[in-house]
Formats: structure tokens, C-alpha cells, sequence
């Protein structure tokens, strides 16, 4: 799966050195970030104005349109993951009244798919980690800081600054013991 700033995503196979399927042409936002669920027959793409949107994979036609499109975040979707069995997923990113990590439910109507929302991250949330072991998302924002959320119980557990600018990258170890940070500087 590629993306592009000129918006457009591509899917490909290995051993084909055509594409295979056309999600995005250009012409739209950005692309921020791409994943497959874990399942692998989703795919989400979230870009530059906030939007998130997700396709079944298997599909035959060359551009399809996405199964779900909504905008998750007022100014920019920086990053999501799919939660437990793809039908949540978390968002983070930026917006006007600082909800800057969400929650999703796929299943519901779009004006009613807002499980949850985190006042966090002045000026906005940039990457995102799901540990499903111990049902934590983790955070990363632009001034430096990690914010740790419990998703059962929907709350903050932790905030510290990890670094003086922002953080670009989240890595946790199969064991969920330790999670890394990675920063602009």
C-alpha cells in the first residue's frame, strides 16, 4: 500500500509491477498515514484535512470508494489504529477544541461514531500506539509529551514530557514491557 503527498493510494503485489487497485487518485489531501488491520481485509488511510477513510481490500473494481469516510479531527488525522477486532479505531491529530485523540465506533452511524474523545496534546497529537495486552493507547504530541489512556475506562492514566520538540515515532516490544520514543530532534 503507498501513499502520497498528491493524496493518492495505491495498492500492490509483489510480484506484479502494475498496481492492483487505484483507493485515492491525486488530487486529494495528503496522506498522513496507512494501515491494514490485522486481519488483513481493511485497509485506513488518514490525511491533511482531518479525515479518515477505510476500504475492504478485496475489491475488483480499479477505484473504489471507501466503505467509511468521516472526519475524525478538525484540522489534520496525523495517525489511527484499528482497535481489537477493526470495528474501533482510534485517531490522533489536531483539532480546534483540543479532542485530539478519539475513539471510533465503525459499526454506528457517522454523526453517532464518537465513542470518545481526550482533551490532550496542545496543538495537536502526531503519533499514536494500541497495546491490546493491557488495552492502552499511547500517545505522542508535538510539544514533547506522551499521554497514556486506558480505553476500558476511557481516562488518562499518565502525561510526561519525553522530549523538548515533537514526537515523530512510537514503537512497543511484542511483550508490551517497554514502548520507545522517537522525536523531531
Amino acid at each position: 500500500l503507498t501513499g502520497a503527498q498528491d493524496g493518492s493510494v495505491r495498492m500492490f503485489e509483489w510480484t506484479r509491477p502494475q498496481q492492483l487497485v487505484c483507493f485515492r487518485q491525486a488530487g486529494n489531501a495528503r496522506v498522513t498515514r496507512m494501515y491494514f488491520n490485522a486481519q488483513g481485509n481493511k485497509c485506513g488511510v488518514a490525511d491533511g484535512e482531518g479525515f479518515l477513510s477505510i476500504w475492504q481490500v478485496n475489491q475488483t473494481t480499479s477505484n473504489p470508494k471507501p466503505y467509511l469516510s468521516w472526519q475524525c479531527h478538525s484540522k489534520t488525522t496525523s495517525d489511527f489504529a484499528f482497535i481489537t477486532s477493526s470495528s474501533v479505531v482510534a485517531t490522533s491529530g489536531q483539532s480546534n477544541d483540543n479532542r485530539n485523540v478519539c475513539l471510533w465506533d465503525t459499526l454506528v452511524s457517522s454523526g453517532n461514531s464518537l465513542i470518545h474523545a481526550f482533551t490532550c496534546h496542545d496543538h495537536g497529537a502526531t503519533v499514536l500506539q494500541y497495546a491490546p495486552k493491557h488495552q492502552l493507547l499511547i500517545s505522542g504530541g508535538r510539544k514533547g509529551y506522551i499521554c497514556i489512556f486506558d480505553i476500558r475506562q476511557r481516562q488518562i492514566l499518565f502525561t510526561f514530557q519525553a522530549h523538548e520538540s515533537a514526537v515523530k515515532a512510537l514503537a512497543l516490544d511484542p511483550s508490551e514491557d517497554y514502548f520507545a520514543t522517537g522525536s523531531a530532534e
